[in-house]
């Protein structure tokens, strides 16, 4: 993993060589030097990095060279931020600035004696490599061709996703036996406890009861929580209220106003005449059970609670003479199906890998442990590349079986460093969240793990993602169509991310109960009590990333240097406002705030921000951007619900996704100038807004348009994908741009036909009818939808007859049809066609 630091310092140091022209001679030298130095040692990092588990002095070389890269980094971050300071006066400010770089007194660090510590530390070092016998093995490894390589095949593959949510593999009888506990005629309110170690697939098991068609028409309310180790009662109830009644403003503020027991009597009076489910998962403490049962009445109506757990007595006292399941290891049989349902390619396997592959499955049992086996062995594809991963297995029986955590090691080993750092990075998050796609690809391209290349950034880092879901490190937890927009890790294997984080001190999560935090990441998460966190010494730190995941009062932070060469900052406000100080995080890449109504202008100083995100469902209120705004020419990403249009938005001609507008923003604007825009969203339109210049968004291939309760859409002289409202006007031939791939209309109340203008759109992949049609016929002529790969129709009450051509979507994969109860029947050519699940 070191050898990831190395590479970005050694990008960082190339990259400024090229932006500082005006450097004393002497000192582009140095930094040539380092440059030179540091890349030299990187071909040694792979060596290192094999004998540091068995060698400390080993690893005390490799923290070394980590130690230098990241300083190095932070130099040149700080003399750049002063550089840009002294340019806001003009070109001449900038040439002031570079002559006096080492001879300032009070603005600039002397660069030139921090990069001489830093020669003499890699001479030292370069000493203690022959004395360790590193050797160089790395001029096969991952250069530059492999990195590439890497990158094209991850692109090439891009629409790939997992579904976690399968049948289990031999558990079709107990699946029965549970739907058959909660569907009983019992009035009393029982609770079924499942136990069973880590990796047996508890939670699945419970999700696939959860969303049962039979479950879900039995009960009329459903919740799901998840308790883990480090459980917050308060929070915990929270959750289930805010499932039960909607996250809506008022019952966020009546949420905040109330004490446990507050929370706790609330919650009863919602539940006790209702027929509820809840699931309560991965309970670990009997504590746990005992500060939530109260909060669930008995209404004597066959109400039902599913507790999961590893532990036996927690199940047994959790039951309360209800109904206790221990999860059983799947069988030979069993495991050998399960592993066969996740290999890539199972017509590559000759029969020499399926014997090895056979021998391994017999020693492993957890349905986990098999996923993960089986993404490891579908990356290779050489018999000896599988006999050295028996081999290594062997060595590491125990008790005549495999132990998880050595397989889930062996996986990671086994990736590359750029998909190393991505999985190291879900560790940093709160146990049992699941993670937005866009904002973990989002998080990694600030941080610098994708590699550049021709390929767009963030379609690589999806790739990246694509690439872990594959090998079951990752679990997909929401699609859209064929898209993962939510995905998750299993707690297990999140125990081995945050350990081998802490090995190579890529990230550290900050312990209120010991009151510390590791100084020599670069790093670090918050995850309660942040308030004790900011009263640490932080001065002598060069963080590049805050992540804050409890509210805190923004008083308490001071942005000053300690922040200073951050890259990322993560930050949930219980209060306060963003201070102007902001504008000194100069480096600062990725923003994502919780909780704040506005931004100082000061915002235009962060000139090297990729995204802002702003998110106030907590509050549900709409946010004030200044006008600076439109200064950030690199701004990528903007989601941010602001109610005033952003005068001067066409400057932002690097922005790509736009979303969470409650403005009419285009009535003033011409976006010519944003020809990178592929993403649109905007929610509460009304018939005085102007949709009509967003016709000139030609690489536009997402919109989302929501109007108000009961409003229409205003004239729709050039629209595209996910319309929510009515229509006044009928669809017509050149409503929508070329480049659309995918169509939602909600509540559109269409009385005309709209196939045949949809079916002319030339990229069309995805169509989502929603009480879009109320009338009573649908065709689909010849030629039409060349590109329809997923077709989704719900809602359509009046539709009898759907007429389909011969040549008709020729590359359909995908088809469901809900709620459409006079329809009479099928197409023949669409009965073959897989149906997809109700989202």
């Amino acid at each position: 993993m070191t050898d990831a630091f190395v590479s970005f310092a050694v990008q960082k140091l190339g990259d400024f060589l090229i932006q500082e022209i005006n450097l004393r001679l002497s000192l582009r030298e140095d930094i040539q030097w380092l440059r030179n130095e540091l890349l030299f040692m990187h071909s040694f990092l792979r060596d290192a990095e094999l004998k540091q588990c068995g060698d400390q002095r080993v690893q005390q070389w490799v923290f070394e060279i980590n130690s230098i890269a990241n300083d190095a980094v932070a130099i040149l971050e700080t003399y750049s931020f002063k550089v840009a300071k002294g340019n806001d006066n003009g070109f001449s400010s900038r040439l002031k600035a570079c002559a006096c770089i080492c001879r300032s007194e009070a603005g600039f660090y002397k660069v030139s004696t921090e990069i001489e510590s830093l020669k003499q530390r890699i001479m030292d070092i370069s000493r203690k490599r022959d004395t360790y016998g590193i050797r160089d093995i790395n001029n096969a490894g991952e250069g530059p061709s492999y990195q590439s390589a890497m990158v094209r095949t991850l692109r090439r593959t891009t629409s790939y996703v997992d579904d976690q949510d399968y049948i289990f593999v031999g558990f079709q009888d107990v699946v029965q036996t549970l739907l058959a506990q909660l569907l009983k005629a019992e009035p009393r309110r029982t609770v079924l406890s499942i136990y069973g170690m880590g990796g047996l697939g508890k939670t699945t098991l419970a999700r696939n009861l959860y969303i049962n068609p039979n479950i879900a028409s039995s009960f009329s309310t459903h919740a799901w929580i998840c308790v883990s180790q480090e459980y917050n009662t308060m929070d915990l109830l929270k959750t289930i209220i805010k499932s039960i009644r909607g996250r809506t403003k008022e019952t966020l503020d009546l949420l905040e106003k109330m004490d446990e027991r507050d929370l706790e009597n609330h919650l009863r009076d919602l539940l006790k005449e209702r027929k509820y489910l809840v699931v309560v998962d991965d309970v670990w403490q009997r504590e746990a059970w005992e500060s939530l049962k109260r909060a669930f009445p008995d209404g004597k109506n066959g109400s039902r609670v599913i507790v999961t757990t590893r532990k036996e007595d927690v199940a047994e006292r959790a039951a309360d003479r209800g109904f206790v399941h221990k999860l059983r290891f799947l069988s030979q049989e069993e495991s050998w199906d399960h592993f066969l349902r996740k290999l890539l390619d199972v017509r590559a396997m000759v029969p020499e890998m399926e014997s090895l592959a056979k021998d391994m499955v017999e020693k492993v049992g957890l349905p986990l442990a098999i996923v993960v086996l089986s993404g490891l062995l579908s990356h290779k594809k050489e018999l000896d590349e599988w006999q050295k991963v028996k081999d290594h297995l062997w060595k590491n029986i125990k008790d005549d079986s495999t132990e998880i955590s050595y397989i889930l090691s062996l996986s990671y080993n086994d990736l590359s460093t750029a998909l190393k750092q991505c999985f190291l990075y879900f560790g940093i998050f709160p146990e049992d969240q699941e993670l937005e796609a866009e904002n973990i690809i989002r998080l990694w391209v600030a941080e610098g793990f994708i590699p550049r290349g021709e390929e767009r950034i963030e379609d690589v880092a999806e790739g990246f993602l694509n690439e872990l879901i594959r090998r079951s490190l990752v679990q997909v937890a929401g699609t859209f169509w064929e898209r993962v927009i939510l995905c998750r890790v299993h707690d297990v294997v999140r125990d081995l991310s945050i350990q081998k984080a802490l090995e190579v001190n890529f990230f550290d999560i900050y312990d209120p109960r010991n009151h510390s935090i590791s100084f020599l990441c670069i790093r670090h998460a918050i995850h309660d009590q942040g308030e004790k966190y900011l009263s640490l010494d932080l001065s002598n730190l060069k963080l590049r990333s805050v992540m804050f995941f409890d509210f805190l009062n923004m008083s308490l932070i001071n942005f000053s240097s300690v922040f200073q060469h951050m890259y990322v900052l993560y930050l949930d406000v219980s209060g306060g406002t963003i201070p102007d100080s902001i504008g000194r995080l100069y480096h600062l890449k990725f923003l994502r705030l919780t909780g704040i109504r506005c931004l100082p202008s000061s915002i235009c100083n962060l000139k090297n921000l990729q995204t802002l995100c702003v998110v106030n469902e907590k509050n549900g209120c709409l946010c004030q951007l200044p006008s600076e705004t439109a200064d950030l020419i690199d701004l990528r990403y903007l989601d941010a619900p602001y109610s005033k249009p952003l005068k001067r938005i066409s400057k932002l001609s690097s922005l790509q996704v736009l979303k969470s507008l409650a403005c009419d923003q285009w009535k003033d604007v011409d976006p010519v100038d944003l020809v990178n825009l592929r993403e649109l969203s905007m929610h509460d339109i009304n018939k005085s807004y102007s949709l009509n210049n967003i016709s000139s968004l030609n690489n536009l291939s997402t919109l989302t348009l929501c109007c108000e309760d009961d409003e229409s859409f205003p004239a729709l002289d050039s629209t595209s994908c996910g319309l929510k409202g009515k229509l006044r006007n009928c669809l017509c031939p050149d409503a929508f741009p070329n480049s659309i791939t995918m169509m939602v209309l909600v509540d559109s109340k269409l009385i005309e036909d709209p196939m045949s203008t949809l079916g002319m759109l030339p990229n069309l992949r995805n169509l989502d009818l929603f009480r879009a049609y109320e009338g009573n016929e649908l065709t689909c002529s010849d030629n039409s939808f060349s590109q329809l790969e997923f077709l989704r129709l719900d809602g359509l009450e009046k539709l009898e007859r759907w007429h389909i051509g011969t040549s008709v979507m020729p590359l359909i994969k995908g088809l469901g049809i809900y709620d459409c109860p006079t329809l009479k029947e099928i197409p023949e050519r669409m009965k073959d066609v897989e149906r997809t699940p109700y989202r």
